[in-house]
């Protein structure tokens, strides 16, 4: 897989344990979940991410086409 699927895996798993938490837990996961979604938002002017950064250092793959 390379790294762009694994950040929309990781974002999407972020985002559905954040809301779960949010109705189990306190509703302030939810800050969470907004922090997430911001930091979706910026990556797509940007094409920058911080989890990208750490998932290229981990030695993940960035794109097998290109």
């Amino acid at each position: 897989m390379t790294v762009d699927r694994y950040l929309r895996l990781i974002a999407g798993f972020f985002i559905i344990f954040s809301l779960v938490l949010s109705r189990v837990h306190s509703e302030y996961w939810l800050y969470f979940t907004a922090f997430v979604g911001l930091n979706l938002f910026q990556s797509f002017f940007t094409n920058w991410c911080p989890m990208m950064s750490f998932l290229r250092k981990l030695g993940m793959g960035s794109c097998q086409r290109c």
